[in-house]
């Protein structure tokens, strides 16, 4: 199956959800994203990893990577391979003694351990078919979409709360759905992107 590289381009944090935090993914030379929901000490990790920051004692993923380091073992890539029940599946793709050697892993956890190690994120089709989000195609004004990944609290939308998306049409919830993706909170753009396909399931 054709491997599909992926790049951070946003952590969000949601200020209607406490505690609420996403890493947001998305297709190299393409306009979809692909949003995952992750704890607080994950956002945490992958953040000070972006942001190149040095903490005056490695964080838990420091220490791994440099363990890594150490005894020679590489991290050539990391793969989110599967999608179940909402919960996404990946594994690191290490290189040691002239090996490849697969490691299982949270997402998160993968996720930071790739910012560290400057390594390739690839997901399958099936995965950016069911989970991920198209971003309409902007108007172009010269300047790049993403110049780096964005870190920090976003802007939301109170004026449809998300108890109420269960009343809204389909179409009522696409157009919410782009409307929250412009304010970049994906925390809840997940939630209106998971009714939407739980709908499409309904209808068969």
């Amino acid at each position: 199956m054709k491997k599909i590289e992926l790049e951070i381009v946003a952590l969000s944090h949601s200020i209607t959800q406490t505690h609420s935090y996403a890493v947001v993914l998305g297709e190299v030379d393409g306009l979809r994203r692909l949003p995952i929901v992750i704890g607080g000490f994950e956002a945490q990790a992958i953040a000070v990893a972006l942001e190149r920051m040095q903490p005056s004692r490695p964080l838990t993923h420091d220490l791994f990577a440099n363990f890594m380091t150490t005894f020679g073992i590489e991290l050539i890539e990391v793969i989110i391979y599967k999608l179940e029940e909402g919960i996404f599946f990946s594994k690191l793709v290490c290189h040691h003694d002239h090996e490849n050697i697969e490691i299982d892993s949270r997402t998160s956890d993968a996720l930071a351990m790739a910012v560290r190690a400057n390594c390739k994120i690839y997901t399958y089709e099936n995965i950016l078919e069911a989970a991920g989000l198209y971003l309409e195609q902007p108007e172009h004004t010269g300047e790049p979409d993403i110049a780096e990944p964005k870190v920090g609290k976003v802007p939301v939308n109170k004026s449809i709360p998300d108890s109420n998306m269960g009343t809204m049409s389909i179409e009522e919830l696409n157009k919410l759905l782009q409307k929250v993706l412009e304010q970049e909170d994906y925390v809840r753009a997940i939630n209106i992107r998971d009714e939407i396909n739980s709908r499409k399931k309904k209808n068969g």
